[in-house]
């Protein structure tokens, strides 16, 4: 997988956890959105204000979002990236997730996740994206078992 610049684009983060993902991307210049569930917001928001410097900090907003709920909230097909890290786990949010990434998505946006296939249900996950969008696994981290895909509406073959 090429390099990616980021520098101006619009990225959104899903299930952000601790921010460590959104704070990285902020750092190489992009305008990012890091979201999770109003339970993670307030240690998120720590954590976003106290790694990266104050002149970054207005790049970086952190804002609530559960799958599927709310959407209005964000405007559909406005950004560039669509991230997510480890947040494929959870069978029952697999519906919910997939309707947010139909919603964030333009034709343009690239959809990068990254997970661990641990189950058979994340087979299922991986099918289900399938459905609607274009899939190509870009990485494989053989020592940590990690997998890396991209995901756009009809063809990935462009590069970024």
């Amino acid at each position: 997988m090429e390099g990616i610049d980021l520098r101006d684009r619009s990225v959104i983060e899903l299930g952000a956890g601790t921010g460590l993902l959104g704070i990285v991307v902020t750092l190489l210049g992009a305008r990012v959105t890091i979201t999770d569930r109003a339970a993670a917001l307030e240690f998120l928001e720590s954590n976003v204000q106290a790694n990266l410097p104050p002149e970054l900090r207005p790049r970086a907003v952190v804002k609530e979002l559960t799958w599927g709920k709310d959407l209005d909230n964000f405007p559909p097909g406005a950004f560039d990236f669509v991230l997510g890290a480890d947040i494929v786990y959870l069978e029952e949010t697999f519906a919910e997730l997939l309707q947010t990434l139909e919603h964030l998505c333009s034709e343009q946006t690239v959809i990068l996740l990254s997970c661990r296939i641990r189950y058979e249900r994340d087979l299922k996950f991986l099918k289900m994206l399938r459905d609607r969008f274009s899939v190509y696994e870009v990485h494989y981290d053989s020592s940590k078992d990690v997998h890396i895909y991209k995901a756009q509406r009809g063809s990935c073959k462009d590069d970024f």
